[in-house]
């Protein structure tokens, strides 16, 4: 049978980038035990079992089992069994040919995939691929992988998850018996209400530190509690409980009194002549206490240490860590302070040096170099790039012809339409094709007034006026019998001789 070993974390903080996952966490995990690592989502507990892994490098402190690292053992795969993702199958291989690998690579014989596939309750399934399992049977299949080796360590990250409530049942009673053959067995969850009925023993961490370690039946404080009573006549006994100056909180069980006995309590009510119905001491729930642990509500001895810590240091990356991972070292905040007063002097003058109104300028005078490009009007470009930097219209009017000022009109609404010029890079189309101008409409009324000797008098007449030419002898007929032609005569003399 393996033996367990201690799991230990001393001053174990893993950072990342600004972020601090792991805060100075110090724990043990003892074996013979169900331990449960509790914490809310995001609170550090995966982290913390990577770097026992050796998964994560942490960033400071050290996480052995049994006093060495888990790169250092001497054959990890059959010391510690650990399930962090029940999703990492590959869905088109099945749960015994999965096995049958970590079997392999673990020098494990392969008559040990049976006998765990009948273990977990998946002989039936083997032979399936894992794309079909459900994620309670690829919990149970994550189990068997860790058993493979007969570790002493076991490490599970949420085992529960996604099983049914029968499941549950089965892994909280496996859990347990593994535990009684002296094997060391830590359990995660971010609920206490999934493991309590299952652990003897619990880390609870919060922010990355933690807040609470020890038995289960050490996490509600013995001298936090309340009486709850209650009467058939509550007015009454509120009353007295009013007059004897003692205070309490209405309830649907009755009223909860705090800092008063049982006894007392029951006293004030024979002296008011009034009969309880019920009178009991009551702690605070389990629950209750996991919520004010992780919100910081409550501070628990065990942890009083590193919650005082946090509440001394306001930023533990600075205060708490060392400076091989972070780079910041307290010692030396005013010296880099120091040197940082220095910087802003040097600044304006670099800033003086590199003159950047220049380079703006000189970056704003290339943007109308598209416009030599065309292929018209060439000439006038630079009288156009000469206006636009003062004023575009008055130097033009005044210091060159009407045409010259007519043309700079002109190439104005190109100066608005260059900037997109440069994105068409692939296109050989000219510059005629992209701006459509006043000097283009003039051209075009030039063009149609144009006689043509191909199309001599076309000008003379609209495009209408030829269209009713056509049509001219048919449109005359209706009215023939009105005049006196001989077509009309001979029209009608046939239609008498037939």
């Amino acid at each position: 049978m393996p033996a367990g070993e201690v799991l230990e974390f001393s001053g174990v903080t893993k950072r990342f980038g600004s972020v601090t996952a792991v805060d100075d966490l110090s724990a043990r995990v003892e074996p013979g035990v169900v331990t449960g690592f509790l914490g809310p989502n995001g609170a550090g507990k995966t982290t913390t079992l990577r770097v026992l892994l050796g998964l994560v490098r942490p960033s400071a402190g050290t996480a052995t089992i049994g006093g060495v690292p888990y790169r250092s053992l001497a054959n990890p795969l059959q010391s510690v069994g650990a399930v962090l993702e029940a999703s990492s199958f590959h869905p088109g291989r099945s749960g015994a040919g999965h096995l049958a690998v970590y079997a392999d690579a673990a020098g494990v014989r392969r008559a040990r995939v049976d006998e765990l596939l009948e273990l977990v309750g998946l002989a039936d399934a083997a032979g399936r691929k894992v794309g079909g399992y459900s994620l309670g049977m690829r919990q149970r299949l994550g189990l068997a992988a860790a058993l493979l080796g007969d570790p002493g360590v076991l490490v599970l990250d949420e085992p529960t998850n996604g099983l049914d409530p029968e499941g549950i049942k089965w892994i909280r009673g496996f859990l347990q018996q593994l535990a009684r053959e002296g094997r060391t067995v830590l359990v995660s969850s971010h609920l206490l209400a999934e493991v309590q009925q299952t652990v003897d023993a619990l880390l609870i961490i919060s922010h990355g530190r933690l807040v609470f370690q020890g038995g289960i039946e050490d996490l509600a404080d013995p001298d936090d509690h309340a009486t709850v009573t209650d009467a058939p006549d509550r007015e009454a006994l509120i009353a007295a409980l009013t007059d004897a100056g003692i205070g309490f909180e209405v309830l649907r069980s009755g009223l909860s009194v705090r800092g008063a006995e049982p006894a007392e309590i029951g006293r004030i009510a024979a002296d008011a002549g009034v009969a309880l119905s019920s009178l009991h001491r009551r702690g605070p729930g389990l629950e209750e206490v996991f919520l004010d642990l992780v919100n910081g509500t409550r501070v628990h001895p065990s942890a009083a240490g590193a919650v005082a810590a946090t509440v001394a240091v306001p930023d533990p990356v600075a205060g708490s860590e060392p400076e091989t991972d972070a780079g910041v070292e307290t010692d030396a905040v005013a010296a880099e302070t120091d040197a940082a007063e220095a910087v802003p002097e040097q600044a304006p003058e670099q800033s003086i040096e590199a003159e950047p109104e220049p380079e703006a300028e000189a970056e704003a005078e290339p943007e109308p170099e598209p416009e030599p490009e065309a292929d018209w009007q060439s000439e006038q470009d630079p009288a156009a790039e000469t206006d636009v930097e003062p004023e575009p219209t008055p130097e033009p009017a005044s210091d060159t012809p009407a045409e010259t000022a007519d043309e700079a009109s002109v190439a104005e609404p190109a100066d608005d339409d260059t900037p997109t010029l440069p994105d068409d890079e692939d296109s050989d189309r000219p510059w005629e094709d992209y701006v459509r101008t006043d000097a283009d409409v003039d051209a075009d009324a030039f063009f149609a007034s144009y006689d043509s000797p191909h199309n001599p008098g076309e000008p003379e007449h609209d495009a209408g006026e030829p269209e009713p030419d056509v049509p001219e002898p048919a449109e005359p007929e209706p009215d023939v019998p009105d005049d006196e032609h001989p077509a009309a005569d001979d029209t009608a003399d046939g239609g008498e001789q037939r």
